[in-house]
């Protein structure tokens, strides 16, 4: 018995060495890798200075090009929108990890259904942030939502495996050269999207996504921040009622919704989308200077 006792805390004490001395490897590697999130959410965290920070998922990170808004505004820019980060749950995360060090003047959130609606997995992408885990408890209370608290806790290891392949991938493969502060330019597509289709309004809303898009807007509001919730073209048509459940918060907290999906712009123009949710580096570029035009025409209202 003494024997079994004393293999088992042998192994115990060894998984804690491997889990302890392999989390300290791929720190590094997290740190120094330039795959698509990694280099992004490290200056999300840790030196993000601009004055307006763009945040969401893809649909942020392919439409808004940083110097084109910095010009037109004569404030400094960062696009940090997160590939695949999905949904509220990513972008309140990340937004604790801004506002520890750094307030922005203007955040724009680019929103979607998916910041309210149900989910199958609605914490998907969370891991995508768990490197940081420990570092700030606002963010790590999404993490106990999630039920990854103590997984996280107990494991320094596991905290890279959502993303372990792609780190290492992006030592030597880099994925951020030719940027303009956070964007990259999507190329030109082989194939432009054809058909215009319907998306229909979408019916069935979970309440704590909505909890959490409100204690999005609470935290910008306690820090002083502009908040301003944006949504970007897409190729798809959809009914005015699309959006409501967020242009009525935004409603409620007086937040300057900037809708250009329900109003069609670019549906005429379907070479400048990539697919029927993003648009390629032609088409953001001009997005962003209307995006830019139409901001700062808000910005100097609001002063006035």
């Amino acid at each position: 018995m003494k024997k079994l006792l004393a293999s088992a805390l042998f192994v115990l004490i060894g998984l804690f060495i491997v889990d302890r001395l392999g989390g300290m490897v791929m720190w590094w590697v997290n740190q120094h890798t330039y795959d698509v999130s990694g280099p992004k959410i490290k200056y999300l965290v840790g030196e993000v200075h601009e004055d307006v920070v763009m945040m969401g998922t893809s649909r942020c990170d392919v439409h808004y090009v940083p110097s084109i808004i910095r010009d037109a505004l004569g404030m400094s820019v960062y696009n940090g929108g997160i590939n695949a980060s999905d949904n509220i749950y990513a972008h309140y995360i990340m937004l604790n990890h801004i506002l520890a060090r750094h307030v922005p003047k203007i955040i724009c959130l680019e929103v979607m259904t998916n910041d309210f609606t149900e989910q199958e997995d609605p914490f998907n992408t969370i891991s995508f942030f768990a490197p940081y885990f420990g570092k700030n408890e606002g963010a790590d209370s999404v993490f106990r939502l999630a039920g990854k608290y103590w997984i996280y806790r107990i494991s320094h290891l596991y905290r890279y495996n959502a993303k372990a392949t792609s780190n290492i991938a992006g030592l030597v493969i880099n994925r951020h050269k030719g940027g303009d502060n956070g964007y990259i330019p999507v190329p030109k597509p082989a194939h432009f999207p054809k058909a215009l289709k319907h998306s229909p309004t979408p019916q069935a809303t979970d309440s704590l996504k909505i909890e959490y898009v409100n204690r999005f807007v609470s935290l910008c509001k306690k820090k002083g921040v502009k908040l301003i919730f944006t949504v970007a073209p897409e190729y798809t048509k959809v009914d005015s009622d699309h959006y409501d459940v967020l242009k009525g918060i935004a409603k409620q907290y007086g937040i300057p919704f900037m809708d250009y999906h329900t109003a069609g712009l670019y549906h005429d123009h379907p070479e400048y989308f990539k697919d029927c949710l993003h648009l390629w580096d032609k088409g953001a570029r001009l997005y962003s200077s209307v995006f830019a035009h139409d901001l700062k025409k808000i910005l100097e209202e609001e002063t006035n």
